[in-house]
């Protein structure tokens, strides 16, 4: 990849190829060119002041995120939503940022109730020492942030991200970026809304009954936490109308 540091003019920061990528992607999926067409490579680097190697690697690489579609002899043009990789923690983050969605955390929260209880279930079978390290180390962050010595928001993360881990199940694992991109927009939303960071007692629940190697009480703690934000969403779109 050819990736060129900035000399302070072009505004995209020292990473020219993913200042442009970052630049781009929001634009694209803002909907800045939804009346217009996507600018060429050579009209992309003059704008920006970068060289047509930073613009075309940036553009192959929002192709690959199924932003962008190139074809020869046609230029290079935006994609519908339908073919964006929402498993791409940058399109979500993107689209999470794009405005405020409701709708959009429900969808993402309808995944989770898919993926977290059943990988709480696995770890209390398959996690090893480290697994269950990791599970105990989120959790006791956790309550450290409720005594304001950490972070309530990255630990919360923490705690879930370890149990993708613990799991051993590799295609879990790799839901970790998505996972903690929309987390953090998840949580902020509903400890807004509740007024309250993470119920310690809830993921405490998650915890014992994974060190206490009981998948199905796992599994259900872990969807007894996704079903309350749920609810909070629910809530949340009935009283301003979706």
């Amino acid at each position: 990849m050819d990736i060129e540091t900035d000399d302070g003019r072009s505004g995209l920061g020292r990473n020219l190829t993913y200042g442009l990528l970052e630049h781009l992607g929001r634009q694209i999926v803002t909907g800045a060119f939804t009346d217009a067409a996507f600018p060429t490579e050579a009209d992309l680097s003059l704008e920006h002041g970068v060289s047509r190697s930073v613009t075309r690697e940036a553009v192959k690489m929002l192709t690959a995120k199924g932003l962008l579609s190139a074809r020869p002899r046609q230029g290079t043009s935006v994609q519908p939503v339908a073919t964006w990789n929402l498993f791409d923690a940058d399109v979500l983050r993107w689209l999470l940022e794009r405005k405020f969605s409701p709708e959009l955390l429900k969808q993402f929260n309808e995944l989770r109730a898919a993926i977290e209880p059943a990988a709480a279930a696995l770890a209390a079978q398959a996690a090893d020492a480290r697994g269950l390290a990791l599970i105990e180390a989120g959790f006791a962050r956790m309550v450290a942030a409720e005594d304001g010595k950490d972070d309530g928001l990255n630990a919360d993360i923490a705690f879930h991200l370890a149990i993708l881990r613990a799991s051993g199940n590799p295609f879990f694992a790799q839901f970790r970026d998505l996972v903690a991109t929309a987390l953090r927009t998840s949580i902020k939303f509903t400890n807004r809304i509740v007024g309250r960071t993470a119920d310690l007692a809830a993921h405490g629940a998650v915890k014992d009954a994974i060190v206490a190697r009981d998948p199905a009480r796992a599994h259900h703690a872990m969807a007894a936490i996704i079903g309350d934000v749920m609810q909070v969403i629910a809530t949340e779109q009935a009283d301003h109308g979706g």
